[in-house]
């Protein structure tokens, strides 16, 4: 799921806008700071837990392996543990598949159109 472009500018996200960049509620992102080490978002005076680009990479590679590809938690624990860059490279990989995927979608209708 990419970032919002407006928002890329920034350097901390907060949870609320963490969760709405993903589609899945903030005791799911909570929960995952729990299972994932690599996920450890900052804290402010307040609290208030804020997430860097890193923090948000690590989520997308997450989200990917338990929501994209269905995989369960302890699955998806081994595999980054085991082999986090290659966990990375296929993440990044199934993205941009289904980014092109979409956008084959689109020119077929646009196709279907015109005949």
């Amino acid at each position: 799921m990419p970032l919002n472009p407006n928002k890329q500018l920034k350097t901390f996200y907060s949870i609320a806008e963490v969760s709405e960049m993903f589609g899945v509620p903030a005791t799911t992102l909570r929960y995952w700071e729990k299972e994932f080490p690599s996920i450890h978002p900052r804290k402010n005076n307040g609290n208030i837990r804020m997430y860097s680009r890193d923090d948000i990479a690590e989520i997308q590679l997450v989200y990917d392996l338990i929501k994209v590809r269905n995989m369960k938690l302890s699955a998806a624990k081994d595999l980054i543990r085991r082999n986090h860059d290659g966990a990375r490279n296929s993440s990044d990989l199934m993205s941009r598949l289904l980014e092109v995927r979409e956008q084959l979608v689109t020119i077929k209708a646009e196709l279907d159109k015109i005949v």
